[in-house]
């Protein structure tokens, strides 16, 4: 049986709980961070629990606590999070991954991780619901040539294993969603964007200049040289379109996959698919008619 994560629903008020609210969390939590807190906090709200009860269970002071579940204060030890997550029945295999990716991020050496996880005892995955291994079985390559349009092979495997992690932590909300599929390459996007170098606030594909047909098909220095120039133009000009619009044109134009697979994907109608792919074409065509011309973009 899944165990559901998920938030009270528009018809299934928050159990009231005595005591001051929960506040938000802190603005400056990176992504890596709210990739895990985020979950654990829904999964707190959706339980009926008081802090003053986990306080007690988690053995940590109510005030730190609620400074845990803000993101606020120093960055937690794992053995807070194991013991919480036991208290709020967290799946404990995804949610160390994403906590030790944020510790990372967070400037923590790997000494600290480990010493953080010594006290703690490390069972075997129990394996996520079985509609997460069957959706991750149809999409995983996919979210893989999407990511790495944008990130190395490193980060961008660590980028896919972080989706289908934040994904198996939220699965209830997944399953409760108008379509998992998008659910879930939300989660991909995201994700993918919080790891990808940008250029004014946009994800950049330099990447995938180095590994497109046009080059591979190209026999002289020259001519590789001279596509070179034109792909990143027109990668530069790709990264300025609206997200779902990316999405449609990295994976048609950039992965080379049927209309039918991005609609799959992405959890679209093939409507709204070819919608995008046209009006994408549209600004790429006039895009870089201004550019060769030297002229502004809107």
């Amino acid at each position: 049986m899944t165990t559901s994560l998920t938030t009270p629903g528009p018809d299934e008020p928050a159990p009231l709980r005595p005591g001051r609210k929960l506040g938000p969390i802190a603005a400056t939590v990176g992504s890596s961070h709210r990739a895990w807190l985020e979950p654990t906090r829904a999964r707190y709200l959706a339980s009926g629990r008081t802090l003053s009860d986990l306080s007690f269970h988690v053995l940590l002071a109510k005030s730190k606590l609620s400074e845990l579940l803000r993101g606020v204060g120093h960055y937690p030890r794992w053995e807070v999070i194991h013991s919480l997550a036991g208290e709020l029945g967290i799946p404990n295999w995804p949610l160390h991954r994403l906590w030790k990716q944020a510790a990372l991020d967070a400037g923590k050496t790997r000494d600290w991780v480990d010493r953080s996880t010594d006290n703690t005892v490390q069972t075997a995955p129990s394996g996520p619901p079985l509609e997460h291994g069957a959706l991750r079985a149809i999409v995983a390559d996919g979210y893989r040539r999407y990511a790495g349009a944008f990130l190395p092979d490193e980060a961008r495997d660590a980028a896919v294993e972080d989706t289908f992690a934040i994904l198996w932590l939220s699965f209830g909300d997944a399953l409760a969603s108008p379509d998992t599929r998008r659910y879930a390459w939300d989660i991909l996007r995201a994700t993918v964007k919080a790891k990808a170098d940008h250029r004014d606030h946009r994800p950049l594909l330099a990447e995938a200049a180095f590994d497109t047909v046009a080059l591979r098909e190209q026999t002289s220095p020259e001519g590789e040289m001279a596509q070179l120039s034109e792909s990143l133009e027109l990668f530069t000009a790709i990264s300025r379109l609206p997200d779902a619009q990316l999405d449609v044109m990295v994976l048609r134009r950039l992965c080379g996959f049927t209309t039918e697979k991005v609609s799959d994907l992405l959890g679209l109608p093939l409507a709204a698919v070819r919608s995008n792919e046209r009006h994408a074409v549209r600004f790429l065509e006039e895009t870089i008619e201004l550019l060769d011309t030297g002229g502004t973009t809107p």
